[in-house]
């Protein structure tokens, strides 16, 4: 990754004094590294964030402090305002050149999606986004591609073990097994919709199932007495075919 350069200035100015700094257009910053005394600065804002933009956190920075010797520096971290969502500060970590550092580097997926994906039968699932490397300041890279033409089927997927970069240079901390991204089954729109639509339709059904005892059971009205269990107004065809059986029972008794 090709160096870049910025120009800071050493900061007397702290605390909630700062404020004073980013409404010149200035960004607050300390310098941190091992076996070194923190350094307080302030950078441009437009200028870092152009920086920032092409370096992010795994690019080398050439910071240069007022007339000092150029510093070799990462940009370990950035703090937002959470309401205007500008910097406020930012952490600059000077390195060793001759000392390999841990770095977060993202993983960016390269390549053709499947026809089943516009289909909408499948999706491709990034189960990781980043992956914790290992090397010297000046071996770093920006990203590492995950290519995907070769998913083609449900399930197919690409592991930590399978990705392509310079291995003498870098090293990875994490499984050879662990999955980068994967080929998954996709549920559309219109089936999401279909279950809604049977959900909908089960409930419906559900709600219009009587109570046991018949429907309207315990409902009285105002001034008429509860009728018995069961019970239902009027004759039912239950009760009527009971008492013609119980006639057609008296009648052959009486015949014998």
């Amino acid at each position: 990754m090709d160096r870049l350069s910025l120009h800071a200035e050493e900061r007397k100015i702290l605390g909630k004094k700062v404020k004073n700094l980013r409404k010149e257009g200035l960004l607050p910053a300390h310098v941190f590294g091992k076996g070194l005394d923190t350094k307080h600065v302030s950078v441009d804002r437009k200028t870092f964030l152009k920086t920032f933009k092409e370096a992010g956190e795994t690019g080398l920075i050439d910071l240069k402090i007022g007339a000092e010797k150029i510093r070799p520096v990462l940009v370990r971290g950035v703090q937002y305002d959470p309401v205007s969502g500008q910097p406020v500060h930012i952490d600059f970590y000077q390195v060793d050149l001759s000392q390999k550092v841990k770095v977060s580097v993202p993983l960016v997926l390269i390549g053709d999606q499947p026809e089943s994906v516009h289909l909408g039968e499948t999706i491709v699932l990034q189960t990781l986004n980043e992956l914790e490397v290992e090397a010297l300041p000046t071996d770093l890279v920006e990203k590492i591609e995950v290519d995907i033409n070769s998913l083609k089927n449900i399930d197919d997927a690409i592991t930590v073990g399978q990705l392509k970069f310079d291995k003498d240079k870098l090293t990875i901390h994490a499984s050879s097994e662990e999955i980068v991204v994967k080929l998954a089954p996709a549920v559309t729109a219109e089936m999401e919709k279909l279950l809604e639509e049977q959900a909908a339709e089960a409930a419906a059904a559900a709600a219009e199932v009587p109570p046991a005892g018949g429907e309207g059971e315990g409902v009285v009205a105002e001034g008429e007495t509860p009728a018995p269990t069961g019970a239902t107004e009027g004759k039912s065809i239950e009760g009527e075919q009971v008492k013609t059986e119980v006639s057609e029972a008296k009648e052959e008794l009486k015949k014998e």
